[in-house]
């Protein structure tokens, strides 16, 4: 079966000085050689620290910048050959979701003009039914439709992404971009989003690349995940299988700083050493060998490919086969005690902006095709 979204040898250098000519002499190479593939009504979730890379390839993929190579496939065509016009119908087919719920709104517009403004450019409904549509948008993200004629400064957190959510179904996309979307948010609303965004998934077919530097979240929302370092995939697997049995060093270190709400769980620490290199000047070899408790002379001066096994787990590292078991870096029992559970449960049982006579998202009508 054909992948949804194809991404193949994407880089993206950043020039960081020029000289008194103009030319570039440094670059920032924040995205270098990224490969991979998503799959129609699945999530991928692209996952490292801070400056890794996950949000330019993000970018990248939507071509709101230009990749310096690689290739993107979307349903087999190539988005580097596609102009203005193809472009934009392309927009239609692929949307973005900000971090910042705060920033992503107009604060000018209320929400009613907000949902209606993607509506009226890619010309999807007659005027005379748009004020019906934002009725249905805002029931399927679980809000009323009574909100549509304020502005977003009169609402939560967690409402203005959910009216940031409507606002990339408005076109009826196949394919959602979530860049750290519930990062700004409260903890007890953070699992209303995510959960929200997995029944519309669900409901609509949708795929999702899920952007995030917390694992925690990636856990329970994707399908495959990506973890990045220095503009480079060093690993890819099943979600599953990543967080049972993590093989490269970095990944490893990833999972064992994992917040467990259980004091007293047993688990296996990996504390890096040193900083983050830049991404200026990147080490040679593995760019992780650095910081790896691992390291051998080969790691230093030789680059390892990202090579997968027969259950698509794939590795860049010369010394997977060698390393120790993970051990108990994620520990079998790292949910939460009963006590939490019901505490977290009493926070997100509620719909935000939904009072007892509010909007129930399981009944929420669809959007009409």
């Amino acid at each position: 079966m054909t992948a949804l979204l194809d991404v193949e040898g994407l880089a993206k250098h950043f020039v960081a000085a020029r000289s008194v000519f103009g030319r570039p002499k440094a670059y920032v190479k924040a995205v270098d050689g990224v490969s991979f593939t998503v799959e129609a009504g699945k999530t991928l979730a692209l996952v490292g620290e801070s400056g890794c890379g996950k949000s330019t390839v993000s970018r990248l993929v939507l071509r709101l910048i230009e990749p310096d190579a690689g290739t993107v496939r979307f349903e087999g065509r190539d988005l580097g050959a596609l102009d203005d016009k193809q472009l934009r119908a392309f927009r239609r087919d692929a949307q973005i979701i900000f971090q910042d719920p705060y920033a992503s709104l107009n604060p000018r517009m209320t929400v009613s003009q907000i949902l209606t403004e993607p509506l009226a450019l890619h010309d999807l409904v007659p005027a005379s039914r748009r004020r019906e549509r934002v009725g249905e948008l805002l029931r399927l993200v679980g809000l009323e439709p009574r909100f549509a004629r304020r502005y977003p400064h009169e609402f939560s957190g967690g409402q203005r992404q959910r009216i940031a959510i409507a606002r990339a179904l408005a076109v009826e996309p196949k394919l959602i971009i979530c860049d750290e979307p519930v990062s700004a948010l409260d903890v007890s609303i953070r699992s209303q989003i995510l959960n929200l965004l997995r029944d519309l998934q669900d409901r609509l077919g949708l795929a999702y690349i899920f952007v995030s530097h917390d694992l925690a979240v990636v856990k329970h929302i994707a399908d495959r995940v990506a973890v990045m370092n220095l503009g480079v995939i060093v690993e890819m697997a099943d979600a599953d299988a990543l967080f049972a049995a993590p093989r490269h060093p970095y990944s490893r270190a990833l999972l064992s700083a994992i917040p467990v709400p259980k004091p007293q769980a047993k688990r296996s620490r990996i504390v890096l050493e040193g900083e983050m290199p830049s991404a200026l000047n990147p080490p040679s070899g593995c760019r992780f060998h650095p910081r790896c408790p691992h390291v051998i002379a080969r790691c230093r001066t030789e680059v390892p490919a990202l090579l997968a096994d027969g259950s698509g787990h794939a590795t860049a590292c010369h010394r997977t086969a060698e390393l120790p078991a993970a051990g108990n870096i994620v520990p079998a029992d790292g949910g939460f005690s009963p006590v939490l559970e019901k505490l977290v449960a009493a926070f997100s049982g509620g719909m935000e902006g939904a009072d007892r006579a509010g909007v129930d998202l399981n009944s929420a009508r669809p959007i009409a095709g």
